[in-house]
C-alpha cells in the first residue's frame, strides 16, 4: 500500500496560515471576525510597482527567465544592498526566489546536512524549525523573553554551540516578537560565528519596519570573515506590501548561491517573469511610500500595546520592529468561562475565536506557550473593535 513519506509526516502545518484560513472561512459564512492573525500589511502595493508589472505584461515579458533572477533585478538588488546595508556583492552572489521563505528553504537545503545543528532563538518564526527538519538537521532552541526585549544574550548563544553547530538563524526585527538586536549584540554574534566557524542565516525581511530611532544592522556588513559565513535573506512582501507577488532574495558566497540555484532549478525553474521588472521598480522607486506605511504602523503599535496592558491578566512589551505584538497571557491560565478552561495559549486562542470572534495566533507555534501573537497590520478601527472584544472575553473568565 502506498503511503506518504516520513518527511511529510514530520511537517506541521503553519499555525499562522491555519488561523487566518479559519478566520476567513468564518467571515465567508457571514460571521463578524476581527482577524489579528495575518502577517501581511493591509496597505495596497504602491501603484508605480503595479504599473511596472502591467507594462512588462503588455510588452510580452511572459516567458522563462534565468533560474536565479533576471540580470536587471539582480543588479538592482546589488545596488540596494550597497546603498542601504553597506554590503558589496556581485550579481553572481545573488539569487531571487519565490518569496523570502523560499530563499530560506533553498539556503538551509544548500548548507545543512543530516544531523547538523541549527541554533534557533525562541520565540521563532514558525517555518524555521520545519525547514531545518526537512533538511534533516537538528533544531537547537535558545529561549528569550520580554526581559531582554526578546533578544538572546550572547552567553546563552555561546552555551548552545557544539562541534555539530552548522548555522544560527538570526531574525531582526523579529517575527513574532518585534525584537530588534542592537549593533553591539550583532557584533558579538559575528565574533562568535567567526570564532566557531558556523553560518549565520540573517533574515532581514522586516528591516524597514523599525521604530524609535533604532538602527538596522546587516551582520554581513561587519567584516569580510562574517560576510563569507552569512546568508542574507530579504524580500518585497513586508516593506512594499507585496505578499502575494512571492518575491524574495538571498545574498551569499558564490558557492552557496550556486548550490541554491541548483536546488531552485529543479524545484521551481524560475520565478514569475513579469513580477521581476516590478521588483526593480520597487527597489529604485520613492521611499516615501514605505515611510508612510511605517509611520502608520508606529501609531498602531503604541495604541495596541497600551490597550493590551489595560486588560487585567495580560502584559505586553513594546516591540521595536515589525508589525506584531506578543503579549504574555500566562496569568489567565487556570481561569474558565462556561466550562471552557484556559490552560495554555492554544486554548486561549480558541476561546477568543469561538466566543469573542477574534483571531490571534497561539504562541505555542512560535516556541513560546505563554504568549499569543497579534498583527497590527489592520486598521485602527479593527484594532479597537478586536481589543474591546478581547477585554470583554477576559473579563468573563472566572
Amino acid at each position: 500500500m502506498a503511503v506518504i513519506s516520513q518527511r511529510a509526516h514530520k511537517i506541521s502545518p503553519s499555525p499562522t496560515l491555519a488561523i487566518t484560513a479559519k478566520a476567513k472561512a468564518m467571515q465567508a459564512e457571514g460571521i463578524d471576525v476581527v482577524n489579528f492573525g495575518a502577517g501581511e500589511p493591509d496597505f495596497d502595493t504602491p501603484q508605480f510597482i503595479k504599473d511596472a508589472a502591467v507594462k512588462s505584461l503588455a510588452a510580452g515579458f511572459t516567458k522563462y527567465t534565468p533560474t536565479a533572477g533576471t540580470a536587471d533585478l539582480k543588479k538592482a538588488i546589488v545596488e540596494k544592498l550597497k546603498r542601504e546595508n553597506g554590503l558589496d556583492y556581485a550579481t553572481n552572489q545573488i539569487i531571487v526566489s519565490l518569496g523570502a521563505k523560499h530563499s530560506i528553504y533553498n539556503a538551509v537545503l544548500a548548507t545543512v546536512d543530516p544531523g547538523d545543528e541549527v541554533i534557533i532563538p525562541a520565540p521563532y518564526w514558525v517555518s524555521y524549525p520545519e525547514i531545518v527538519g526537512m533538511a534533516e538537521g537538528k533544531a537547537v532552541y535558545v529561549d528569550a523573553d520580554e526581559s531582554t526585549g526578546f533578544t538572546v544574550p550572547i552567553e546563552k548563544l555561546r552555551d548552545a554551540v557544539t562541534p555539530n553547530t552548522k548555522m544560527l538563524i538570526l531574525n531582526s526585527p523579529s517575527n513574532p516578537t518585534g525584537g530588534v538586536y542592537n549593533r553591539a549584540q550583532i557584533e558579538q554574534i559575528a565574533e562568535l560565528a567567526v570564532e566557531k566557524g558556523f553560518y549565520v542565516l540573517s533574515d532581514e525581511i522586516y528591516e524597514k519596519i523599525i521604530y524609535d530611532g533604532r538602527e538596522h544592522v546587516s551582520i554581513a556588513s561587519l567584516g569580510d570573515e562574517i560576510k563569507k559565513l552569512t546568508i542574507t535573506i530579504n524580500g518585497f512582501s513586508k516593506a512594499f506590501s507585496m505578499t502575494g507577488w512571492r518575491l524574495g532574495y538571498a545574498a551569499a558566497d558564490k558557492e552557496i548561491v550556486s548550490a541554491m540555484a541548483a536546488i531552485q532549478s529543479h524545484s521551481a525553474s524560475n520565478l514569475v517573469s513579469f513580477t521581476q521588472p516590478a521588483a526593480v521598480a520597487a527597489l529604485n522607486g520613492p521611499s516615501e511610500v514605505v515611510g508612510a506605511m511605517v509611520s502608520e504602523f508606529d501609531k498602531r503599535r503604541k495604541h495596541i500595546v497600551s490597550r493590551l496592558n489595560d486588560i487585567r491578566g495580560i502584559t505586553c512589551a513594546m516591540p521595536g520592529g515589525a508589525f506584531y505584538v506578543f503579549p504574555n497571557v500566562s496569568q489567565l491560565f487556570g481561569r474558565e468561562f462556561n466550562g471552557k478552561k484556559i490552560t495554555d495559549s492554544d486554548s486561549f486562542a480558541n476561546y477568543l475565536l469561538e466566543d469573542a470572534k477574534v483571531a490571534v495566533v497561539a504562541g505555542s507555534g512560535f516556541g513560546a506557550g505563554n504568549y499569543v501573537r497579534l498583527s497590527y497590520a489592520t486598521s485602527m478601527e479593527c484594532i479597537d473593535k478586536g481589543l474591546d472584544r478581547i477585554a470583554e472575553a477576559v473579563a468573563k473568565l472566572g
